[in-house]
């Protein structure tokens, strides 16, 4: 229901709902994808019954799923249940460019992820960065650094972020 958008200097429209559930279940599916999280078993069709269903709205909600929720789902028995909750478990064990990367921040491919990694090891700096300091990281132009700085300056983007530090092993 929400009007689309047209970044200045781009070509494509954008709808800046993030809680759009076509916007939900894109952000799921990157979280999960192989170069992110590498969730095993979250494709497509389980993401678009998750949240259509209402039974997953953010990330951090994949890992407060159980095997009586997942079995009641199209397709979904016992097994396939459990080995997705193992590969849930399995992908909380991750490391900080992977996980950067699983945030989705626009204009953070899988390779800017990394370089931020390695020159803010601790993610609390790279939380307190500021668009100079994200500047000074080789290869990360003003473009990036302020899409960074905007993610990170959104109190949602952050209560997220903490909340999934909370629960992945960084």
């Amino acid at each position: 229901g929400s009007g689309v958008v047209r970044p200045e200097g781009e070509v494509a429209h954008r709808c800046p709902n993030l809680a759009c559930p076509a916007q939900v279940k894109e952000r799921l599916r990157h979280f999960a994808s192989r170069g992110a999280l590498d969730v095993e078993g979250l494709g497509e069709k389980l993401v678009d019954q998750l949240v259509e269903r209402g039974l997953v709205r953010r990330p951090p909600d994949l890992f407060r799923l159980d095997r009586a929720t997942l079995g009641g789902l199209e397709r979904m028995a016992e097994k396939s249940a459990q080995n997705l909750l193992d590969a849930l478990e399995r992908a909380k064990d991750v490391g900080a460019g992977r996980f950067l990367y699983a945030l989705g921040i626009r204009h953070a491919g899988e390779r800017v992820a990394e370089l931020l990694a390695q020159a803010f090891p601790d993610l609390d700096e790279l939380v307190k960065a500021s668009t100079e300091e994200l500047e000074t990281v080789d290869e990360i132009g003003p473009t990036i650094a302020r899409s960074v700085r905007e993610y990170l300056d959104d109190p949602a983007n952050r209560d997220e972020l903490r909340e999934l530090r909370g629960i992945l092993r960084i």
